[in-house]
């Protein structure tokens, strides 16, 4: 049931929230399909980074509408692998665009690893502690403290959550080797699809409540199932063709743009892109935080880190050898390698402190700090902050150790049904 209660009803009011959003974000795809349709058509560098980027914002959008929408006519593995695939498409195509182009062209490569890495640090540096942050300071939280309530701030996840941070574990396990030997290889690749995989398959076995949906995708979930399935398959559509299109457009203007602003290019890729690709994942998980339901926030986020860990890291040097790379590895370089052992540190950092299940403000502060420091363009000393990482990382997983073998254990169990 939806948290809106909305009821399919012919009236004109319900058929414009429905459709408005849509139209709106399908015009904002506009100018960017015009551009790749006309051949002949070569926008300033700028204008096609700003064109191309609203269009993959909203497609991504549009994208997290029908999959909420979808939960209602899907079901077990089938519901798992779709919706997880929709909720990392557009950062997934950039990725691996740049892999596949740099298999061929030896400057793609170092992009390639750009936003692989800051998609990763932005969800979990940012988006972790901001949901902590914005559940801290909602109006709910403050009148509870204001009445005395004595009950130490935290977002307390689910038990089932212990698999997610397993999972994330031997994923940061795996990619420990890649800063180590300069290089992504093929079978790196494999061993994190087959994490990610093994992941889709075990929560495909738990229990799944009936969603409560808001806003648009209420709306959408509304609609009677067969014109509901219908609908959702055309935005679908519509959607996932805008963001095939516009990811070798956009990454080329991304690079281009980087010579006509005198920015790094390296910059533009680690930290524009994946703030486009994720500004409707961070919007859904915001509006949950603010509303209450900040460990449904977090649980979103914390799964759309590991689908980027083990899905989006192991199709890159997959798409390098396809794209006509050689001796089956990605090469990442020293750079990309200080970038990889700094968002491999914080992955550790973040899984040890929730070893307990638990994010609390203290914590959220601590990430966010670290956060906002390693996006300091001067790269001098990425080494040295991702030891800092890894150091407070040992540190909680000292004082959690006894949580370390039950999350171990936790993917390979039994989920609740």
């Amino acid at each position: 049931m939806s948290k809106e209660h909305v009821r399919f009803n012919s009236g004109i009011g319900y058929w414009l929230r429905l459709v408005l959003p849509f139209a709106i974000a399908i015009a904002a795809c506009a100018p960017a399909m015009l551009m790749r349709l006309d051949s002949g058509t070569h926008p300033d560098p700028v204008a096609g980074l700003l064109a191309y980027g609203l269009a993959i914002v909203a497609a991504a959008f549009v994208l997290g509408w029908i999959g909420e929408a979808a939960e209602l006519d899907l079901s077990g593995g089938l519901a798992v692998g779709i919706l997880a695939l929709v909720a990392i498409l557009p950062e997934y195509v950039v990725s691996i665009y740049f892999s596949y182009a740099a298999g061929t062209d030896p400057n793609m490569v170092e992009s390639a690893t750009a936003n692989l890495t800051g998609a990763n640090r932005l969800v979990q540096g940012f988006g972790w502690p901001i949901v902590a942050l914005i559940a801290y300071f909602s109006i709910r939280a403050v009148r509870a403290r204001k009445a005395g309530s004595q009950k130490k701030f935290g977002i307390e996840l689910e038990s089932d959550s212990r698999a997610d941070i397993g999972f994330l574990i031997f994923g940061s396990i795996v990619m420990m080797v890649v800063p180590a030997v300069g290089s992504m290889h093929l079978l790196i690749g494999v061993l994190l699809v087959v994490i990610y995989c093994i992941y889709l398959w075990r929560i495909s076995s738990s229990s799944r409540d009936e969603p409560e949906l808001d806003g648009t995708a209420a709306f959408v979930g509304a609609l009677p199932k067969v014109p509901r399935i219908i609908f959702n398959i055309v935005m679908l559509a519509i959607s996932a063709s805008v963001i095939f299109l516009s990811a070798h457009p956009f990454g080329d203007s991304l690079m281009l743009a980087g010579d006509s602003l005198h920015i790094d290019k390296y910059i533009l890729v680690q930290w524009l892109a994946p703030i486009a690709s994720e500004a409707p994942e961070f919007t859904l998980a915001f509006l949950f935080a603010a509303r209450g339901k900040e460990s449904a926030a977090l649980a979103i986020l914390i799964s759309s880190k590991l689908n980027q860990w083990t899905l989006l890291a192991g199709s890159m040097p997959i798409a390098y050898v396809i794209g006509g790379g050689s001796n089956a590895a990605l090469p990442v370089g020293v750079r990309g390698s200080e970038e990889l052992w700094l968002t491999t540190a914080q992955t550790l950092l973040g899984v040890a402190i929730l070893l307990t299940l638990r994010w609390g403000f203290l914590s959220s502060l601590l990430m966010l700090g670290l956060f906002l420091v390693s996006v300091v363009p001067d790269t001098t000393w990425r080494n040295t902050l991702g030891a800092i990482h890894l150091v407070l990382a040992l540190g909680y997983f000292y004082v959690n150790r006894k949580q370390i073998i039950p999350t171990l254990k936790a993917p390979f169990s039994k989920p609740k049904v």
